[in-house]
């Protein structure tokens, strides 16, 4: 058995990013980026309001109330560019430019118009309510780098700067295999001591949310021939192979047999980990295999440590591990001798701030319905334990 953190490690040395393409900014959610997006232009590009209301000179309003005569209107898209002057002001809304010669906003909630004039009920200061030039972002600085993921929160920083098009890491290709005479599709009603295979759409929901093109294969049963003929074919133009099942050391366990005889170099096949102690990480040709237990807790947990990872890798991603942080665990944990332990967890914020982990009540690695509720791992490294009201390691799923 190897560390969790040697097998981490030996996952980013393996890895290898796949390369880039272009495509159209619209397509590009999810993706990881393969360029740094520049500013084009300042933003602001001129010094705009940020109320509707009035653009003034400052001085002229530390009398107020005050009267001043309106001379024209900025809009955004539209502003009024003559030299504003003393006793003068201009009506303005959010986003407009701000006229030369004003040095202020007053809002309008603080202000009456009629017949031309405007009251300004309360004085302002130099400043107020404007952005300035450049305020927010000046022309050539890098607002994304390669290697963050475009999403719904920042895919208007490329478009705001003219990125039609942007570089993109290829995804990997990501082919899935389920093994196991006892296993069923989704589809079918299992018989007597069957099950159907839940594990598949599982991990090709994860593969893509990582950003990965997934793809299921039939199950195969506990054949050896026909586990191999499968194999090479998933393997074929995949750029990772995902099979569960048949990784420990029964009668039935194929999986580590069928990769040895085609020749995959095998890189680690058992961890001090649990869930998880039966995983392989092996190399068959160009394709990474990840052979994970067949019980689905122990599926999800080495696909968030290891797989994941890998998939984030290939892409370049600048964060290719699970975000991290503390937590008070509401009740004693502890992790076995030899391995170290990731119990899934609820995270629940008191009203105090105070972040607490409290941890499943699930009845081992094949409590899939019980893991289903966790969105955290506690991390515990192996022989220790914490008591309730402790700090303990967290994993953010």
């Amino acid at each position: 058995m190897i560390e969790v953190s040697k097998a981490l490690k030996i996952v980013k040395r393996e890895t290898r990013p796949l390369g880039a393409e272009r495509v159209a900014l619209e397509h590009a959610v999810g993706r990881v980026l393969a360029e740094d997006i520049h500013a084009d232009v300042d933003m602001p590009p001129f010094d705009r309001s940020q109320m509707d209301g009035y653009a003034v000179k400052a001085a002229d309003t530390m009398a107020a109330p005050v009267t001043l005569g309106i001379l024209g209107e900025s809009a955004a898209g539209q502003g009024w560019h003559k030299v504003l002057k003393t006793g003068e002001a201009v009506r303005i809304m959010t986003g407009a430019p701000i006229p030369a010669g004003a040095d202020a906003v007053q809002k309008i909630e603080l202000t009456t118009e009629s017949n031309g004039v405007v009251s300004i009920t309360e004085p302002t200061s130099v400043g107020k309510y404007i952005v300035y030039k450049g305020q927010e972002v000046k022309k050539g600085s890098k607002v994304l780098r390669a290697g963050e993921v475009i999403s719904a929160n920042n895919i208007s920083i490329p478009a705001a700067f003219g990125y039609a098009r942007v570089m993109v890491a290829r995804r990997p290709r990501v082919a899935i295999i389920s093994t196991g005479s006892e296993i069923v599709d989704v589809g079918r009603k299992p018989k007597r001591d069957q099950i159907r295979n839940s594990n598949s759409i599982m991990l090709k929901t994860l593969c893509e949310q990582a950003g990965a093109i997934a793809r299921v294969f039939p199950i195969i049963g506990d054949d050896l021939s026909e586990l191999k003929t499968q194999i090479k074919t998933a393997a074929r133009g995949s750029d990772i192979l995902i099979t569960t099942g048949g990784v420990s050391v029964g009668k039935y366990d194929l999986t580590r047999l069928a990769l040895k005889e085609l020749g995959a170099e095998c890189f680690f096949e058992r961890l001090r980990l649990k869930p998880g102690k039966p995983t392989v990480f092996a190399r068959l040709k160009k394709t990474l295999v990840f052979g994970l237990p067949g019980n689905p807790v122990s599926a999800a947990a080495t696909f968030y440590l290891f797989v994941r990872k890998a998939i984030l890798i290939m892409q370049g991603a600048v964060q290719c591990d699970l975000n991290n942080g503390t937590a008070i665990v509401s009740k004693p944990v502890r992790a076995p001798k030899e391995r170290d332990a990731y119990l899934p967890a609820v995270l629940i914020s008191e009203s105090d701030g105070t972040l607490k982990a409290d941890p499943l009540q699930w009845h081992g690695s094949s409590d899939f319905i019980g893991f289903a509720e966790s969105d955290a791992l506690i991390s515990i490294p192996r022989g220790s334990a914490f008591d309730a009201g402790s700090p303990v390691p967290v994993l953010f799923l």
